[in-house]
Parts: C-alpha cells; structure tokens; sequence
C-alpha cells in the first residue's frame, strides 16, 4: 500500500488515491507526461521574458508579506551579481522564515516583467546545496498535490520497490531493450534524453506486447474450443431481405456476406461490425438473429442501456412477426412477475433482447446460437464471454457505433475479425455544426425556438460532473433544465434526463421526447448511444470541451436521422489549443472514421472513449499513434510465435490475463 512508503501519511495518501495510486506499483508505474531539462542554469541576467528560466541566487533581503484576495502573499528578492528577480508565492506565509537573507537557493519558473522588473510567480525551489543538474520529471497530478512533493516519493518508492524483469531474455536481445529496472528509473529520472528515449521504447514494446500476447490468446482459445456451429442459409431468406423496411447498402451487403461464410463454417464466428452513426447495423445484426433462429437455435441481443434495449426490441419485433419468430425484453426494470413469467417461458423464445440483465445467473438458455452485444466498448471482456458462454459455442457478433481506426481496433479487438460498414445509407442530410462561445446564447435559443415553433425537437447536453469538481463551472442536468423552463424556454415542454434516474422514469421520458411530447431534453451523455427519434433537429452540446472528438460525434449523430436539416451547435468558451483544434475538426467533417483518426492522434488512445469504458487496461505509456511502429514489431513476434504461446510465455499470460479480462 501507498501508505507504506516512509513520508505517506493518512492526507498525503488520500490525495494519492484521487489519481488512482493505492499502492507503491501503481506509483511507480505512474509515468511522466513530459520532462523538463535543468540541467543548465542562466545567469539573471540572461533570463528569457515568458519563457521557463532556472537560476541560481542568494536571497538578498528580508522577504516582503502582504495579505491578498488570494491569501497571503510572500516576495522575496534573489540575487546573482549579474542582476535580481522577485519570487513572489500566495497562501504559503510560512515561506518567510525559509528565506533567510545569504542563504543560496535554486529556483524554476516562468520570468515576467512587472513595472520594468523580473518576478517568477509560485516558482519551484530548493535550497542550492540540494540542486542537482539533471532532467526533471512532470507527473499528471491534482491541485493539492505538487510535483515536487509526487518527486520526492517517486525517489523512495524506487529505493524500496523490487522490480522483477518480466520479458525473455530472447526478446531483450533480439530488439537491444533495456532491462526493466533500469527502464523504470529513467523513465522517471533519465540521466541524459537518451536514456529516457530507451527506457519508453522498452516499457511501450513491454506494453503493447503482453496485451497483444493476452488478445492473441484469446482469439486461438475461441477458436480452438468453439467448433461445430455451422448454419445454413435458410430457404426464406430473400422474402426476408425484400421485408427489410430500406434497402441494403454495398457495404452493408459486403459485412453481412462476411458474417453468413463465418456462420456457415465449423467454426464459431467472433467478429466485430464497425459503422459510423446511421449506417444500418441494427439491419445486419436482423439479418443474422433471422440465420440463427430459422437454423433452429436461441440469439440474444444485450444493449447497454433500457432505452436502447427497448428501441431493439420494438423494431425486431415487428420485423419478425409475420416469419412467427417471437422477440421477448429483459430488462431491469421490468416487474420480478413479468421477469419470473418470460423465466418460465426462456426456451420457447426465438430472440432475447436485454441489458446486462442478461448476465444474471438464472437466466438460462436451452439451445443458444447466436449472441449479439450492441456499443461493444460499454462491456468488459470479462462480461463478452459471460454472455458467450451462456450457450454451446454461439456464433458471437459485437457492434460498435463509435468508429475506430483500424490500428486501434486491432489492439481493443485484437482477439476477433472485423468488418467495417463504411457507406452510409442514401438521402441522409448532412448535419451542419458551429463551434460557438457563451456569447451566442441568445441567437441560439432564438433559433431553436424557431425550429419547436416548426413543429421540431431539440437537445441540450450537459458534462458529467465528476464528485471532485466544483459544480458553479459546469451546468447541472436539472437545475439547468428548471432554469431554461423557468426562464428563456417557459411555456414550452422541457424534460431532464441523467443516468442516475430510475430505468422506468428515463424509459418514460424518451418515450415521450420520442413520440413529439417533449420540446427540449435536457440530458448528459445517457443519450449518446442509439437512440433514434427523427423529429429531433438540434444538439446543443454545453462545454463541448470537455468531451473527446468520439464522444461529440457520437453525440451529434442524435440528430439528422430523418427529413430535415439538423443542427450541431457546440459552446465552449476555452482558449486551450487542442480544444480549438478539436472543435475545428467537428466543423469540418462529418465522418466518424476521419474524425476517430484525429482523435487517436491528439488524444494517443490511452482513453480513446472519453470515460475508460473500452473494457481494456488503459494505455500507460504507448501511444497507439506514434508507437505503431512497435504494435508491429510485437504483432510479428507474436505471428512467430503463434504455435508456442503456452511454452514461450506461459506465465506471463497467466499473471496478466487477469488484468485484460476485467
């Protein structure tokens, strides 16, 4: 435990565990987002206005404390014969008796100039006799918790942590990586640029290489003990194709030839389908549940939410109708009666269409083919196989409306085949987006109201706000949806939605924003996934930037799913760059692929979904776009080894396939 560390008490540890550190491992294996180079010091004179400076100085008088809006504010001047800059601190009063006039120190931080004279505010210090040249680490942390406190007991944890080399030694060799204790400290405290750039490669190749090994695994095990489903193509599947309620595109024709030949083998199929928002993989997974029953078997379709669940639902049962396929709801929400009652009945139903209630222990299927998980990244890889293995080697098919580039498919998916639905169906109206700030919020409300007077509906997404954050900066669902009823939008029919309502009442208000009774849903991300109501034409997204390119596309395409023209309309009043940058990136293209591209680019994949829900470890260290040279270097050792998994790297699979499978 952290709180084993020599120096970590009860308060220090509580701010460790806000960043996910419970114990010295996970400390230790809490990398540096970048590092700072102070291993050259500048006289003050010489100091860069606006830049990073580190000096050397004695304190030349007696600090200066004053009280301020911002606490108690201590100066203090410091000198090195070639000039003097003030060092200026808030909310530290206890800093004045530190500087004693004589004494030498070191100092770090941005130079400004303030009436013609330099200051560094809140810089970082030490005493001159503690000052060691070399490259510094900087930590992702929190507010209360500094860099050079995180630094201090980095340096501990590595005195005391015994790290054992993981990786052959055939590997070591054949790609010259550093050992792993080495690597581990100078990831942290390189001695020269050289030694970090050899510690990264060797941690991204360690990374990327026990997940792939664990994934590889994976896909030969399904493989090996999934044989013996094969289906036939049934006598009445093109009457069946002819009563789709749209015609398939030439992708969606190309996927469903893909999953039919997997269906057809003496192998199980195990295959993800990829599609931007809106192009038809509700049809396709139709096309598949229709294979499976009329082949004699049980499918099930589990959704990770009620709403979405209840949408299946009411489409495929009245698509199966007249083929007397019978399509039954298992949800949470539904009475213990209805839920003993469908039980009871389970195996003279076709098709099962649910939430994660589907996992549940008594829910028994007596001869399952077919299983199909909608918004694959809201399920763990644990909770995957917990539904496969509900039936007798069931053709598995995941579904994921959130594109993804195929080099990060490889390392989410990398134990099953993928096929991508890239075409969208024809007629689809582009969604026009505008990045806007605060400013514009009467000329949107103005505009939306003219789109309700047309008879049309409209969004409003709010952030999640997380338990630590402050609540003034972010809009609360409700209270923004009282204040908008109360004021701006009064008169018209205004609704809230969050994700900890009840199943039923969150059922209840879609229902009802779905069939026109609801002018403005108020909502956070619980809408983000598959809902469908075509008369909605507007989506306000507030603080869009707190949200990853994925998850804004994901949002957007809540709206353009029918006759006319929709909006996007994204409000952010942040000046950081990435932001700008990604909000520049919506504005320009409507693209899911493209747009997840981007997103891979800026954002490295380690939380590529915006909220870790990708059922994967989250990436420590490698970055999936610039680390792809690695991911192949690891994928043809593997390929080579494809044979000898179990000999070569037996107990690494066994001590990490653990974590894979959360």
């Amino acid at each position: 435990m952290i709180l084993d560390l020599k120096g970590v008490g009860e308060q220090t540890a509580a701010k460790f565990y806000k960043l996910g550190i419970v114990s010295i491992k996970d400390l230790v294996e809490h990398y540096p987002k970048e590092h700072e180079d102070r291993r050259s010091v500048v006289a003050i004179n010489n100091m860069a206005i606006g830049e990073v400076n580190n000096i050397i100085g004695r304190v030349v008088m007696r600090p200066e404390v004053s009280p301020t809006k911002y606490g108690i504010r201590v100066s203090v001047w410091i000198g090195d014969g070639t000039g003097k800059v003030k060092a200026v601190f808030f909310g530290q009063p206890y800093l004045k008796s530190t500087f004693i006039v004589g004494e030498l120190f070191n100092f770090y931080g941005k130079v400004m100039l303030n009436g013609g004279k330099f200051e560094m505010q809140s810089p970082e210090f030490q005493k001159a006799c503690n000052y060691t040249a070399m490259i510094v680490p900087i930590y992702a942390s929190t507010v209360k918790l500094s860099q050079k406190v995180i630094r201090q007991h980095m340096a501990n944890a590595l005195k005391v942590i015994d790290i054992v080399e993981n990786l052959p030694q055939e590997l070591l060799e054949k790609y010259k990586l550093m050992g792993k204790k080495e690597a581990i400290n100078n990831i942290h405290f390189p001695v020269t640029p050289d030694s970090f750039f050899q510690a990264r490669r060797r941690l991204v190749f360690e990374e990327l290489f026990l997940l792939q090994l664990c994934l590889y695994k994976l896909k030969q095990d399904f493989k090996t003990r999934n044989e013996g489903t094969q289906k036939h193509m049934p006598d009445d599947f093109n009457s069946f194709i002819k009563c789709l309620p749209f015609q398939l595109t030439g992708a969606q024709k190309r996927v469903t030839a893909e999953i039919l030949k997997d269906m057809s083998s003496f192998y199980a199929t195990n295959r993800l389908i990829q599609g931007d928002v809106g192009s038809g993989k509700t049809a396709i997974a139709a096309i598949s549940l229709f294979v499976a029953v009329r082949n004699g078997y049980q499918a099930a379709l589990m959704a990770p939410t009620e709403v979405l669940a209840r949408q299946h639902f009411e489409f495929l049962e009245q698509l199966f109708k007249q083929f007397n396929i019978n399509v039954a709801l298992l949800t949470g929400s539904i009475t213990k009666k209805q839920k003993r009652l469908l039980l009871e009945d389970i195996n003279s139903i076709d098709i099962v269409v649910g939430t994660h209630a589907l996992l549940e222990d008594n829910v028994t299927f007596n001869n399952l083919g077919l299983v199909i998980t909608d918004e694959q990244h809201r399920f763990g890889v644990r909770q995957r196989f917990k539904f496969s293995d509900k039936g007798v080697h069931p053709d598995v098919l995941v579904m994921s409306a959130t594109p993804i580039p195929r080099t990060l498919a490889l390392i989410l998916y990398g134990d099953m085949d993928i096929s991508v639905i890239d075409e969208l169906p024809p007629g689809r109206v582009p969604i026009k987006t505008n990045a806007v700030t605060t400013g514009y919020y009467d000329r949107i409300f103005s505009f939306m109201k003219t789109h309700i007077g047309e008879g049309r509906q409209c969004y409003i997404i709010c952030p999640m706000v997380e338990e630590n954050e402050k609540l003034e900066e972010l809009k609360s669902v409700v209270e923004y949806s009282n204040e908008l009823s109360e004021s701006v939008f009064k008169g018209y029919r205004v609704e809230h939605l969050h994700g900890k309502m009840k199943g039923s009442q969150k059922n209840e208000i879609m229902e009802r924003f779905a069939g026109g009774e609801v002018d403005i849903l108020v909502s956070t991300t619980v809408v983000e996934v598959g809902v469908n109501v075509p008369n909605a034409t507007i989506m306000l997204i507030e603080n869009a930037e707190r949200f990853g390119l994925a998850q804004l596309h994901q949002l957007r395409g809540r709206v353009g799913r029918g006759l006319h023209e929709s909006f996007c309309i994204l409000v952010s009043d942040s000046k950081n760059k990435d932001t700008k940058e990604r909000l520049k990136i919506m504005q320009q293209s409507t693209d899911g692929f493209v747009i997840a591209d981007t997103d891979l680019k800026l954002r490295g994949g380690g939380d590529f979904f915006g909220t870790k829900q990708h059922g994967l470890p989250e990436m420590k260290i490698a970055n999936l776009y610039t680390d792809m040279e690695v991911l192949k270097i690891v994928q043809a050792q593997l390929e080579q080894d494809k044979d000898v998994l179990e000999d070569k790297y037996g107990s690494l699979l066994a001590s990490r396939m653990q974590e894979i499978i959360l």
